[in-house]
């Protein structure tokens, strides 16, 4: 559905405008929408929704809600491995126990 809008033109840019549309054949409306959507250009595509589905897709399960601490204290804990800096270094090469999973 169109939208109907008045604009407010010089009184010879309006003839100009209503010469050059008579010379194309087509109405002033019609002109100044083409003038219009040609310098808008094509609207940009919506991103699909779908892609957000599935991202943390994994072989086992998870309950977010239920299982956030355990997931946040396991991702601190890959972090401090890496050491300073996010490098590698000798606490990276041991193999420390891992923070146990509550039960419920």
């Amino acid at each position: 559905m169109n939208a109907r809008t008045q604009i407010t033109l010089d009184p010879q840019l309006q003839r100009r405008a209503q010469r050059k549309a008579a010379d194309l054949g087509i109405s002033f409306a019609e002109y100044v929408r083409r003038i219009v959507a040609n310098d808008l250009g094509k609207p940009k595509p919506r991103a699909d929704i779908s892609v957000l589905f599935d991202l943390g897709a994994s072989a086992e399960s998870t309950d977010v809600a239920r299982d956030k601490d355990h997931m946040v204290a396991e991702a601190v804990w890959k972090d401090h491995l890496k050491g300073p800096g996010g490098r590698s270094g000798r606490a990276a090469r041991r193999t420390p126990a891992r923070p146990k999973r509550r039960q419920r």
